[in-house]
């Protein structure tokens, strides 16, 4: 049976991940909320490994503000990030305003190491326009179809972003963009492989979604429904006045606005309550009926059917007449009239959702679970609506809905009731360890695939969960040991590719430090951000000592040898895991 350097072999190492996963899913409920100390205050995480296999109870202490900020607004700390926080002001709250300032204001922020690294990549397609893209990987991809040459060109903008994402992620200085991104595009998720456009992906990433994330929700819905990337994806380009798809239509009710939580069933939608404006309190299946019908004629310009009049081959978003459904419509309470003008009638219905308070609600704990906890509380999630709803024609709305979540008691007073999800579990150790990569080797994305969450490859349209329960589980955690594994221990190049990963923790190691103990304490310090528990602490010196006493000076090999093994072990404990 194969063994880690720390001499755990697979089905130890299984017990142990099985014990933290059940610990994990318990954490929220059993843990007390309690406001930080000012400055840099300790936490103390205990969970001592029972080898019944029955996990304890965490007892979750108070960590530092910029701990919580930079595992929350941030995909965790590089080296010297929280003194960086710390430096920004004298107070926890004037530090925390800081940061949410200059994170809501992304523009601002020097960021010329991640640029020098994405300008040294040499990516050949991510600054191609949509009509380019369109052009150059669908129209008139230059490859036969039969040849796997055409799929690789034909896919290469898509993994382009891919790469992208992991550079911006682990580089960026912009680290509440590159979370906000992750955000929405599993609120708004689209497929990777998704019929028909998946050179667009680009398009979608930068033009919809980066573009609208700090700005307005009515625009980014709009902006949304009449990309070529949604609508492939959940099949609007084939709707028609014939045969009305409610497949977005339902999505867009269930997923994008009111949220299942509005949803009222099979009901007759003259017997809902309206509110004082005479609009549904919620949604019924017969809205999402006439919505299918007021969106008819929401397609693609592709050309699909051949010959069709006023139907070119450019791949932009266009309103075709012939195929809309002109008819009166019922949706939400609200009467739309027939023959209205183009898209008026989709419009309507655009508006009646984003201005609806359901769905500043759902968009509010959505935001709020993400940069909170699985459960968020209600009192963050009525302010946020309460932002979302005053401000719904303000060009920086969303912004300001993120900063009233980020400014909440809740926000500062909240830690351990979330986990890292696969991906920032990835990206975090990357950051943490100074790894170094300007083209991700293929092995990082397998990884994350075996964790669970593919990059931009959730099939179905509600997005990646965001609850730990969905990622507390064995086979995801095993993966992450993995991946800690391959990254420590530099095995994750591809030479024929030319894709390199280098991570040197003994040069980054100081080299006055060869005891278990010192050792220990520096890696724990510089991962954690502060310290383990006694009981903690003691196992991860024990891992670096082997046969040699706490404070005995290790010689050199063993330290190169077993090194990788203890930070490993930091790694993958709760400490490192919880957010």
């Amino acid at each position: 049976m194969a063994q880690h350097r720390t001499g755990m072999n697979r089905r130890d190492f299984l017990k142990l991940m099985s014990t933290f996963a059940a610990t994990s899913a318990a954490a929220a409920a059993c843990a007390p909320e309690s406001t930080p100390s000012p400055g840099p205050s300790p936490t103390q995480v205990v969970i001592p490994i029972d080898p019944t296999g029955i996990p304890p109870e965490p007892v979750l202490q108070s960590v530092a503000l910029g701990i919580i900020a930079l595992n929350r607004m941030a995909f965790g700390p590089r080296p010297g990030d929280l003194e960086v926080f710390d430096a920004l002001a004298a107070t926890d709250e004037e530090r925390l305003r800081a940061y949410i300032n200059q994170q809501l204001n992304p523009e601002s922020i020097e960021d010329s190491e991640f640029e020098s690294r994405f300008t040294a990549a040499g990516f050949e397609t991510l600054n191609k326009t949509q009509d380019e893209l369109y052009f150059d990987h669908i129209a008139n991809n230059q490859y036969d179809s039969n040849d796997d040459a055409y799929w690789d060109w034909y896919s290469k903008p898509a993994y382009e972003l891919v790469d992208l994402t992991f550079l911006r992620a682990v580089y960026s200085k912009k680290q509440l963009a590159e979370v906000l991104a992750d955000f929405w595009h599993n609120h708004f998720n689209v497929y990777f492989w998704q019929d028909d456009g998946v050179p667009l992906l680009v398009s979608y990433n930068r033009d919809v979604l980066r573009a609208h994330m700090l700005g307005n929700f009515r625009q980014m819905l709009e902006a949304v429904a009449t990309h070529p990337s949604m609508l492939y994806y959940l099949n609007q380009n084939n709707s028609s006045d014939a045969g009305p798809n409610e497949n977005f239509a339902r999505e867009l009710f269930e997923l994008h606005t009111l949220g299942a939580e509005n949803y009222l069933g099979v009901r007759d939608p003259n017997s809902v309550e309206k509110d004082a404006n005479g609009i549904a309190i919620g949604y019924v299946d017969n809205d999402v009926y006439e919505a299918a019908r007021a969106l008819t004629g929401w397609r693609v310009d592709d050309d699909i059917y051949e010959y069709e009049d006023g139907i070119e081959k450019t791949g932009r978003f266009i309103y075709y007449k012939p195929w809309h459904d002109r008819f009166n419509k019922l949706i939400l309470g609200r009467y739309i009239p027939a023959d209205q003008p183009d898209m008026q009638d989709g419009r309507d219905v655009l508006d009646l959702l984003a201005y609806h308070p359901g769905t500043a609600r759902h968009i509010s704990r959505k935001l709020a679970r993400r940069f909170i906890s699985d459960t968020p509380p209600d009192s963050v999630v009525e302010a946020a609506a309460a932002t979302f709803m005053e401000h719904q024609d303000s060009p920086d709305q969303l912004k300001r809905v993120v900063e009233t979540i980020l400014l909440s008691p809740e926000f500062r007073q909240t830690w351990g009731q979330k986990i890292k999800r696969p991906f920032e579990a990835a990206v975090s150790m990357m950051r943490a360890l100074n790894s170094d990569f300007t083209r991700i080797p293929g092995g990082i994305s397998w990884m994350c695939s075996m964790m669970g969450q593919p990059v931009f490859e959730r099939r179905s349209p509600d997005g990646y969960p965001d609850v730990k329960e969905a990622w507390a589980n064995s086979m995801s955690l095993l993966y992450r040991w993995n991946f800690a594994v391959g990254i420590l221990e530099n095995w994750m190049d591809e030479e024929d590719q030319g894709r390199f990963i280098k991570t040197d923790i003994l040069e980054q190691t100081p080299s006055d430090l060869r005891t278990a103990e010192s050792l220990a304490d520096y890696w724990i310090q510089r991962l954690l951000d502060r310290p383990m528990s006694d009981a903690d602490r003691q196992a991860v010196i024990g891992v670096m000592a082997q046969e040699y006493g706490p404070q005995e000076q290790l010689p050199e090999d063993h330290v190169e040898y077993v090194l990788p093994g203890m930070v490993e072990v930091i790694l993958m404990s709760p400490d490192f895991q919880w957010k």
